[in-house]
């Protein structure tokens, strides 16, 4: 190599930055200026990533990214599971490893190990780690040949690593040193462990190895990392907050729903507190579409086999259906998704152009495999009710029809108090036309019609170059909660496969048979992730309008029950959920009680009240509101809850 060489890097403004070949990409980055090489994590070469100690051989497109950078926080906190593994090993005898990736917010590390780790333990690997980042070890990679990796973990017992390096292709393997710790990774990681500022271990599960269930359970280890400790702090402080709201610990303690595993994992039993919100949701979905020209429709729970063949169920989606039953020597299947229901209807009769567009919904009840490593809650369930509903259209009529569905979309979040999301534009790539069902022509009008009625409804969105499904383009909606996390909301797919598989027609105006348009759409999703989310939401204060008791009556003793009973039945004949907590408790105990089930409004009643026809008013957030007029308490809850208000309140 020449002496004093140089390659000319092209940055991601579009500058050149010569430098000297050989030079490392940190080099390169205190050269640009201090500040971005004391931030730097990784540099990225030509789309391809390389640690900051790696010599340049060439130029091409450079940057450095930064914990700031999706990327860099991904090297940075793959680099900390490193050492989470390594502290590890020093701590533990027989310890074998599994994999230890970055996640959203974090990262884990594997572990196969006799020691049943608890989270006592973690406070112990958490100390060892903090020594070996005051070590400032560095991250060394160093590539064998795939035989002399495969000797190097045998003789180390890492039968793990061994069977990773035995699926791999290349005749290269990568691996990191980091002092007397190895390990199997392609990297790149951070220079150094002294680079690492701010880390927490979280908490201990277990999980099968490689997600297989018929694997060894391996005990796993959750993390997360940052790169400073002001910024480890507030994310833990949103943890502990997500906790304080997780559904599961509120179902539980508000007693809405319950999960038993005796009689099958990932199916819900809602209990009638939790069924009354169930009930409030649907009915305002029902009201709402009729509103808006659908009809409702309710299809069967099961199909012959034959139907999810047609559908191209089987061929593309049979790993998350159950097994076939045998019902007369035929095969049937537990429907996985509604939409070959839907089209048998269309198909039960000729259609005419007139008629379309056809909007039929249902609350439809569908059944999915999911593994049991992934079942979460009212999130990942195996038998869920999902607020369905598809479109029957002509192709003029597809943007209009968009439009309508997106308005609704946003009616339904805002009245759930979703006032934050963001809308994706899924299209194909046309570098790979051969993925994708039906022509040129048709998908140009396709994703033209979607772009069209997002730009008339004035929605900002980012449009995905590949990411449409095969049969047709869609809009995605993530809604973002109170604590700003991402909720899978509406979406909206136009599908050119199944009117062909099916071979759906229409008698346009000229008589001839035409191919309708269907679209699938969903504004909520399923109901036990919708209702899950909605309890994580509120931290299980729902809006009075939603709250399976919007109004709790406490007597003072049983001499008051009487007039209790009337405001009671009072409510209730006025629509208002309203009960009388008639037990032989203290005032107090029983305001608590409501408290705990986030009751928005209390009445107490004594002998004052009886006197004088009022109620002593408390709310939720409020605390003592003092005496009001009963009529007058009455008229204004009407008014809240006709108006869907967000929050009990009765302030004058």
């Amino acid at each position: 190599m020449a002496e004093n060489e140089s390659i000319n890097l092209i940055l991601p403004d579009g500058s050149v930055k010569k430098a000297n070949k050989g030079a490392t990409a940190h080099e390169v980055a205190l050269s640009i200026g201090p500040g971005l090489a004391r931030d730097a994590v990784v540099a990225k070469l030509d789309g391809s990533f390389i640690d900051l100690t790696a010599e340049l051989d060439r130029g091409g497109h450079f940057s450095i990214l930064t914990f700031d950078d999706p990327e860099g926080r991904e090297v940075y906190r793959h680099s900390v599971a490193h050492v989470l593994a390594q502290a590890v090993k020093r701590l533990y005898s027989d310890v074998q490893l599994g994999i230890g990736p970055a996640i959203d917010d974090g990262f884990y590390y594997d572990f196969d190990m006799p020691h049943a780790l608890s989270e006592g333990d973690l406070q112990d690997i958490e100390q060892e780690m903090e020594k070996i980042v005051a070590q400032d070890l560095p991250f060394e990679q160093e590539e064998l040949s795939r035989q002399e990796a495969i000797d190097m973990f045998e003789e180390m017992d890492e039968p793990y690593k061994v069977e990773l390096i035995s699926e791999m292709q290349q005749e290269a393997v990568s691996i990191y040193r980091l002092g007397e710790f190895v390990d199997l990774c392609s990297g790149p990681h951070l220079p150094s462990t002294g680079r690492i500022e701010a880390f927490k271990l979280l908490n201990v599960a277990g999980a099968y190895w490689l997600g297989d269930e018929n694997r060894p359970q391996l005990q796993r280890i959750y993390g997360t990392a940052f790169d400073s400790a002001s910024d480890l702090a507030e994310h833990i402080d949103k943890l502990q907050e997500a906790e304080r709201r997780d559904h599961r610990r509120l179902g539980k303690k508000m007693d809405l729903f319950s999960l038993h595993p005796q009689a099958g994992p990932g199916l819900i039993y809602w209990h009638p507190q939790g069924y009354r919100v169930r009930e409030v949701i649907e009915g305002f979905w029902r009201d709402t579409h009729r509103e808006r020209g659908y009809e409702i429709v309710s299809t069967p729970h099961i199909a012959r086999e034959d139907l999810w063949e047609t559908s191209g169920h089987l061929e593309t989606f049979s790993e998350d259906m159950f097994d076939p039953m045998d019902v007369d020597g035929i095969k049937y299947l537990l429907k996985p998704m509604n939409c070959p229901f839907h089209i048998m209807i269309y198909q039960s009769e000729m259609r005419s152009y007139r008629e379309l567009p056809l909007r039929w919904a249902e609350m439809g009840t569908v059944y999915r495999y999911e593994r049991s490593g992934v079942l979460h809650g009212l999130l990942r369930v195996r038998g869920f009710t999902q607020d369905d509903a598809h479109i029957f259209c002509r192709p003029g009529q597809v943007e209009e029809e968009i439009i309508g569905v997106v308005r609704l979309a946003q009616y339904m979040l805002s009245t759930f108090g979703y006032d934050d999301y963001s809308v994706k534009l899924s299209v194909r790539n046309p570098e790979n036309p051969e993925e994708y069902i039906g022509d040129e022509e048709t998908w140009d009008q396709a994703e033209g019609a979607l772009a069209r009625a997002l730009d008339r409804i004035g929605l900002d969105y980012t449009e995905e170059v590949g990411e449409a499904k095969f049969y047709g383009p869609a809009i995605d909606i993530e809604m973002q909660d109170a604590l700003g996390r991402g909720w899978q909301g509406p979406t909206i797919q136009l599908d050119f496969n199944l009117p062909q598989r099916f071979d759906m027609t229409y008698i346009g105006s000229d008589g001839d048979e035409h191919r309708p348009v269907m679209i699938h759409r969903t504004v909520l999703g399923s109901m036990e992730r919708f209702f899950g989310g909605l309890i994580e939401h509120y931290a299980g204060a729902f809006p009075p309008w939603l709250a399976s008791i919007q109004v709790q009556i406490i007597p003072v003793s049983e001499d008051h029950l009487d007039y209790a009973a009337e405001i009671q039945s009072d409510l209730s004949a006025h629509g208002v959920r309203a009960e009388v907590d008639d037990r032989n408790e203290k005032v107090g105990y029983k305001i608590r009680s409501a408290e705990v089930q986030k009751i928005p409004y209390m009445l107490v009643v004594g002998d004052r009240e009886i006197a004088q026809q009022t109620v002593s008013l408390r709310t939720r957030n409020e605390g003592d509101l003092g005496p009001r007029e009963y009529s007058e308490f009455r008229e204004n809850l009407l008014h809240d809850i006709q108006n869907r208000y967000m929050e009990p309140s009765m302030t004058d």
